[in-house]
Order: structure tokens, then sequence, then C-alpha cells
């Protein structure tokens, strides 16, 4: 009974979790979003407008005014039971790039028409194709991303920046959505922020074009990675070097499968922090002079490479005692394996009788050839007679282990009086030392590319936007990916469908189903089973008997009734006789 309460309990539970899911899904966007009380109020008011609506209807047609270039009309989607009202995002303060794709072009955007340098030629060409449309699933009516078709393809495009972006006293904001679609088998989803060298040329964008840093998602294999990798320049000999950032500190694995959009930030601070961000909750953080690989700043010293151990460096902790002795009683020919001297043959054992004879019935082949192939003779079978004996041939005693067996006598072991520890080699100045303590000056950035390869079609990126303002980031966020996530968790299945569904990804689940369920209304039909009646009981127990009962309650009626009217004749005889007498 009490299996049934908590499965009831859980039911319900759930069924109240995902009506309320749309709420809390609206207070943490606006949690999430941390503006002053005035910027609030505006927040409010233009969301009061935007608000999103249930629809009933099971079909909509999808209409976008393209023609007017209004962004962000309302649209009718067939495969959306969350309707809402949907109005292109717009930056609400200094940013150096924004893109929403709502237009439905690729305009701004530039091509490759380059070769990838290490790859054969076959697959060289940055051919993959690149389109805009809407998400597959849980679509937004109006909102548009871009969508990278192809697969086993190379793919690059890029695009100005508004201004270049030069790393001084401003922090860094990098935000954009990603959705893997078809999920994703191997390939990356990351961009990359090109340096501004004076001489950028987007046609020719390939996979060695230089880079100031570079953040995303990337998979292969089971390897779930989050990217956040940028390229110093050693001051002493001017070599871009690439660090990277550690790994995020939870499981990405979800971000992948799910084929939801998800939101990916990175921040970097003029104080040398930075934080990686995904659907605005953090997944790691750290500093880029402590938490990259490999570090920023080399060691101040270094082994040195001239040093070598001397001949009669003594490494050994421990040695054998110099002084043990090998006991006298100590055998070491014993052998490990001795005849069992206690065993007996087995009655019945056949020591004349071979395991195996030639076969009687083998005929020897027409095509066998003596001269080529040899005398003939006929294959070996087991032998009959050895069936119903407990063994043929030669008996042997079996072997057991040796009570007497030592193996080779060795000296304990002692503590070594001459042992200098492990041997290191001395230490000396690192002539390539330096020390830099500001990587965050990075090198300048004027353009955002994407140079990928994957073997998985359909990866939607959408609403990219790069600024030096987190509230502008977050505010971008509410207006574009918060409507996602709101559409998202009101076409979430429910209970049953989730449970059926991870039934099938997880066949065994179906025994937890059984049992869960099974197992308290075995025990309720147990226990609350109405029973048969005691007498019912008796009567079957003691059925023979009672008809034994019956007829001697027949035999005591017709006594009593005998009797009866024998009194009732006696009286009458005497109610005669006392007439006659009177």
């Amino acid at each position: 009974m009490w299996r049934v309460l908590l499965l009831s309990s859980l039911a319900v539970a759930a069924v109240a979790a995902q009506e309320k899911q749309l709420e809390a899904d609206v207070s943490d966007i606006d949690e999430d979003v941390a503006l002053d009380e005035e910027e609030l109020e505006v927040l409010m008011a233009e969301e009061e407008e935007e608000e999103a609506t249930v629809m009933d209807e099971d079909h909509y047609d999808e209409t976008v005014d393209t023609a007017s270039g209004k962004a962000g009309k309302a649209e009718m989607d067939a495969n959306v039971s969350f309707q809402v009202t949907y109005k292109t995002p717009v930056p609400t303060g200094d940013v150096y790039f924004a893109e929403t794709f709502d237009d439905g072009t690729l305009d701004s955007w530039q091509l490759s028409k380059t070769v990838k340098g290490d790859a054969d030629d076959d697959i060289a060409k940055y051919d993959g194709k690149w389109a805009v449309e809407q998400l597959k699933e849980n679509k937004v009516p109006g909102d548009q991303g871009l969508v990278l078709k192809s697969r086993a393809k190379h793919h690059a495009i890029s695009a100005m920046l508004n201004k270049p972006f030069v790393f001084k006293d401003e922090p860094l904001v990098i935000q954009y959505e990603v959705n893997f679609q078809n999920g994703i088998d191997c390939g990356g989803a990351y961009i990359k922020l090109l340096t501004d060298t004076g001489n950028l040329n987007l046609e020719q964008f390939h996979d060695r074009t230089p880079y100031t840093l570079m953040f995303g998602p990337d998979k292969c294999g089971e390897d779930y990675k989050l990217h956040f990798i940028f390229r110093h320049q050693n001051p002493l000999n001017k070599d871009m070097e690439e660090k990277h950032a550690k790994r995020a500190d939870v499981d990405l694995k979800k971000f992948y499968t799910d084929k939801k959009t998800h939101l990916y930030t990175l921040v970097l601070n003029p104080d040398n922090s930075y934080e990686m961000l995904i659907d605005q909750s953090s997944v790691s953080r750290g500093s880029l002079l402590h938490d990259v690989v490999p570090p920023v700043n080399p060691a101040k010293e270094i082994d040195d490479p001239n040093d070598s151990k001397p001949e009669d460096w003594d490494e050994k902790a421990k040695i054998p005692d110099p002084e043990a002795t090998k006991p006298d009683d100590w055998d070491e020919d014993a052998p490990a394996k001795i005849d069992d001297p206690d065993a007996l043959k087995p009655e019945g054992w056949l020591d004349d009788e071979p395991d195996f004879v030639a076969d009687s019935t083998a005929e020897k082949p027409e095509d066998w050839d003596e001269e080529m192939d040899g005398e003939w003779e006929a294959p070996q079978v087991p032998n009959p007679a050895c069936e119903t004996a407990p063994g043929c041939g030669e008996w042997k005693r079996p072997q057991i282990n040796n009570p007497q067996y030592k193996g080779k006598w060795k000296a304990p072991l002692v503590d070594n009086p001459n042992y200098q520890g492990v041997w290191k080699p001395r230490k000396i100045d690192n002539p390539d030392y330096f020390e830099d303590l500001q990587p965050f000056r990075m090198a300048p950035f004027k353009a955002v590319g994407l140079e990928l390869w994957s073997m998985t079609s359909d990866i939607y990126f959408d609403n990219f936007i790069i600024t030096s303002h987190k509230e502008v980031a977050d505010r971008w966020a509410s207006d574009s990916w918060g409507l996602k996530k709101l559409v998202a968790s009101a076409n979430e299945p429910g209970i049953f469908a989730q449970l059926m569904t991870a039934a099938e990804e997880r066949p065994w689940l179906w025994v937890i189903y059984i049992l869960t369920v099974g197992l308290p209304i075995g025990l309720a039909v147990l226990f609350c089973w109405p029973k048969k009646s005691d007498d019912d009981y008796v009567y079957k127990k003691v059925d023979p008997a009672r008809a034994d009962v019956e007829e001697e309650d027949e035999e005591d009626e017709e006594e009593q009734e005998a009797a009866a009217a024998d009194e009732e004749d006696k009286a009458a005889e005497a109610t005669h006789g006392a007439a006659a007498a009177g």
C-alpha cells in the first residue's frame, strides 16, 4: 500500500510540476536579467505586449510578411501548440556585432571561396551548404536561424563586426544559440573571432586564418567539450601559442542530445577572470593566468638539461638484509606439486584399453594416392569400451600441493643505509622565462567566423551578439532564446509519454515499471480480495460427515414422531377407560 501511495504522490507531483513549468521559465528569465528598477519596468511593459498565449487550434497557417520588411510578424505554425507573439530582438546598448537572421538572407555574411590546406583535394573545398531556416521542432513563428545543411563537408562562413574589438578596460561578452537538431555524431559548433591583421579577406577564410579566440561546443565519440581557446603572443620570440581553458565542471552530454536550443555565453574580464555559461548557468570559471593549459607564463626555473645522475647515486630505499642466512631446513629443490599418496585407482579402471581407437567403419577414399598422400590410416574415435568404465590407459595419481614446498629463499628487505632518494636534476634559470600579467590584452579582432566539419547536418545557429555589457546580452537572450525556451517547455510531453520514451531507449526500464505497478496491485488483490465465510469453510472440511449427521437427524425426527403418536394413543386409551368407568 505504501508503494501505491508513493507512486500516486510522484504522479501528482510530476503533473503539478509540469503545469507550473511555464511560470517557472518566465520567472527564471526575469531573474537572469540583472536590470535596475527603471529598466525592469520597461522590460515588463514590453513583455506584456509580447505575452505568450496558449492556443487550442491543432493547425496553424504560417504567414510571414517578407515584402514589407517587418521582421518578427506573428506566424501560425502547424507544429507549435504554444503560440507566441515574436518580435525581432534589438540590442538595448552598445554592441560590436548582433545577428538574428530574421530577414531570411545572408547578405551580411561571406562564404569562403578557398580550400582547406591540410585536406585531400576531393574534400578540401569549403563547399558545405548553409541556409536560413526555422527550427524543425518548437518553432517560434517569425524567428529564423543559420543552419549548417551538409554532412561530411567543410563549411566556412564569416561576417565583419560593426567595429573592431580592442582589449583594454572593457569586458568581452560573446553569446549565441546552438541546436543540434539531429543530435551530433562528430563535429563542432564553435565560433572564431578573427584577428584584425589589417588585410583580413573573408573570401579567403580557412582553418589557418589567424584568430584571437575560439569558443563553443565540440564533440567526437563520447568526448563532449566546450572550447575556450585563445592565442597568446610570446613577448620574447613573438610566436603565437594556443591556450586551452580547463574543462567544464558539469556533464555536457545532455546539451548535445536533447535537440533543444541552448544558449552559450563567454565572459572575459580585464582582471583576467573568465566564465563560461550554458543557458545562463555557469559551467566553468577561472583565471587566464592559472586555469589554462599550457600556462601563459612559463616556469621561472627549469631542470638543467646538462645535469646527469652520478654513477654512485643510490636510489634503492630497501635492500636485502646482508646478515640474513637461509635456514638449514629450507629445501629449495622441493617441488611445488607431488602425487597424492592417499589416492586409489578407481575400481574397474581399464589399464590395457586406449582412450582412442581406429574407426572400424571408416574406408579409404577412392582417390587416395599413397605415393602422394602417404599410407592411409583410419581416423581415431573414442574407445567404446571406455564409455562405461571410470577410465582407460595408464592410471596416474592426481597432483596435490607439496606441504614442504618453500621455493627459492630470499633475504628479507631492510632499509638501505646509503639511500639518497630519487635523483632529480638541479634547477637553473629558464632562459625563455617571461611574465605577462595581462593576458586579457589579446590581439584585436574584427570579424566572426564559423569554420566547421561535421558528420551531422542541420546544426542550427542563431542570435549572435558581441558586446561589453553583460546586461545587454541578458536582455537580448530574454527577447530571443527566452521565447524558444517557453515554446519548448509548452510542447514538453506529459509524464506518461516521457516514461514511454525512456523505456524505448532503455528497455530494461519495463522491468522497473512492471514491478512498481504490478507489485502493489498484486498485494492489494492478495490482502483485499473477499474471503469465504467460516460456515462454508467448515462445511467443506466436514462434508463427508455432514451426510451422516443429516441421516441421524432424520432418524431422530422419525423416532420423535413415533413417540408422540404412542403418547397420543395412550392418552386416548386413558380417556376412553375413564369414560367407561364412569
